[in-house]
């Protein structure tokens, strides 16, 4: 094992491949075994901090959609699946979840009377700044965790590979 890289759960894996199947090349474990375990540790952490405002992931990037649009902070409904997503009866669920506890309501559009906004309640608006300022503070704490010279080298590349799956 390359001494510059930690001899974690991914790199015992890549040896039990090496040994069982040497014919096969397992490097890209390394790369994507180690993403996805991050990811999901990531997600982990993310999801505490919703938990402690009553949100699951789905709500809380719902409600931060609605209001990063900013004032009347709402989306007409088709927008917001795009935004999130998600399909449009995955969102309608989501939508009713969020009605039930008074942190969204739907309204007809002033543009359009047949078509129908998901707009942010006082509560709603209230719930996703507090939510989203103890979120923002999770991410520098967990960001926090790297010295400032690999975040800056792995923002691009995170950012360059992203965008080849995105631009497809």
């Amino acid at each position: 094992m390359d001494a510059t890289f930690p001899d974690d759960r991914v790199a015992h894996i890549q040896r039990e491949w090496a040994r069982e199947r040497p014919d096969l090349d397992p490097s890209p474990q390394g790369l994507i075994g180690r993403l996805h375990r991050l990811a999901l540790a990531l997600t982990e952490e993310l999801t505490e901090v919703y938990d402690q405002f009553g949100l699951t992931e789905a709500e809380f990037d719902l409600l931060a959609s609605l209001r990063r649009t900013g004032a009347p902070y709402a989306h007409r409904a088709s927008d917001l699946a795009a935004h999130t997503m998600v399909t449009s009866g995955g969102l309608t669920k989501r939508v009713d979840r969020l009605i039930e506890r008074g942190l969204v309501e739907r309204a007809p559009s002033q543009a359009d009377a047949r078509q129908r906004i998901v707009q942010l309640t006082p509560a709603g608006l209230t719930l996703i700044d507090d939510a989203f300022s103890a979120h923002m503070a999770n991410e520098h704490r967990l960001v926090g965790q790297l010295d400032p010279a690999d975040r800056a080298a792995l923002e691009p590349l995170l950012a360059r590979w992203l965008g080849l799956f995105e631009t497809r």
